[in-house]
């Protein structure tokens, strides 16, 4: 049986660097409330207004293939999730492959949230998965501050930028994407959205003036419906593959707030030792958190380590992944 194996990860962050002590100085609020509710200390935001998603899309994707040591010339296929594109059309994955100069690749966008990266590592699996191909990146990015108002306190000390990106391979060793579920429910809309835009409500004078051109989110009933359903569909996953909390090496989940995080390990019935953490210092990058955490914990992962991907975003979307690691990181990790 082939699976789909990540054999390499790679990440990117603007080096621009904005501390909860900064935004004290813009808005009513304070390093300690947004620590305790959302166990985020600083996150990265791009300030050159002449670089976007793809440009962060495309630094990850050039880490990927020097550490792997290929050419973007033999990627098959480009995914990138994400719901800040640098336009309405053409995808953001057409500009990632002609900056990087992948011409023998296609590829399109997935718009699922915070869930991007799980819907598109799921769906570049099965291309591996059937032989169709041999070399799929899968790419999570999301530039959140363009679409942050930032007189909002409930939303701007959530989100920061970045990007991360794995590369999938045939295998037919027992690892790689072992199983998947993934879920949506689009009655989830009114609770965290962009009211404007799309083609419901076309950009305008009254839209821009409205501040409809930013994340809409209804805090209360996202962390309600994030908590149950992250964790349930992760304890799923481990009870359909048969696998105890003894079994699980890691917990990669999205980072969107630690107690959701906390949440989710305690209904797996798995220690915080266990759990991948970076939220403290990126804060929400939407569809850039897991991927960013595995090039983070790159090196401490080994070979065959069970590791349970997580996520919930807007939509709703929601999912978890079962997955075993293909190589020992601790030879190519940062």
């Amino acid at each position: 049986m082939i699976r789909a194996a990540i054999t390499a990860v790679a990440g990117f962050l603007p080096e621009n660097i904005v501390t909860n002590f900064d935004l004290e100085k813009i808005i009513e609020t304070s390093d300690e409330w947004i620590t305790s509710r959302t166990g985020i200390k600083q996150r990265h935001l791009e300030n050159n207004p002449k670089r976007a998603t793809s440009d962060m899309g495309v630094e990850a994707v050039k880490m990927l293939c020097k550490k792997r040591g290929i050419s973007p010339e033999e990627i098959d296929l480009l995914i990138c999730g994400t719901v800040t594109p640098d336009f309405v059309f053409p995808s953001t994955s057409n500009l990632i492959c002609a900056k990087l100069g992948a011409k023998n690749a296609w590829g399109y966008d997935l718009s699922a949230a915070c869930s991007g990266f799980i819907y598109g590592l799921t769906t570049g699996a099965q291309f591996i998965e059937t032989g169709r191909y041999k070399k799929v990146v899968v790419v999570g990015a999301d530039m959140m501050s363009r679409i942050i108002d930032y007189t909002d306190r409930t939303t701007c000390v959530i989100f920061g930028d970045g990007a991360g990106a794995v590369l999938l391979e045939p295998t037919a060793e027992d690892v790689g994407v072992m199983d998947f579920i993934l879920h949506a429910d689009g009655n989830g809309v009114n609770y965290l959205h962009m009211k404007a835009g799309g083609s419901l409500n076309p950009s305008s004078h009254e839209t821009v003036d409205n501040k409809m051109h930013y994340v809409h989110q209804e805090g209360q009933a996202v962390f309600k419906h994030a908590v149950y359903n992250m964790a349930e569909v992760s304890a799923r996953i481990m009870e359909r593959n048969n696998l105890k909390a003894i079994d699980v090496t890691w917990l990669a989940a999205h980072q969107a707030n630690k107690r959701i995080i906390d949440a989710t390990s305690q209904r797996m019935g798995i220690g915080p030792e266990k759990v991948m953490m970076n939220i403290e210092r990126y804060g929400n990058t939407t569809a850039g958190t897991i991927p960013l955490l595995l090039w983070d914990y790159e090196k401490q992962l080994k070979k065959g380590d069970t590791v349970i991907l997580s996520a919930f975003g807007g939509g709703f979307t929601w999912g978890a992944v079962y997955l075993k690691w293909a190589y020992d990181g601790s030879k190519t990790g940062k």
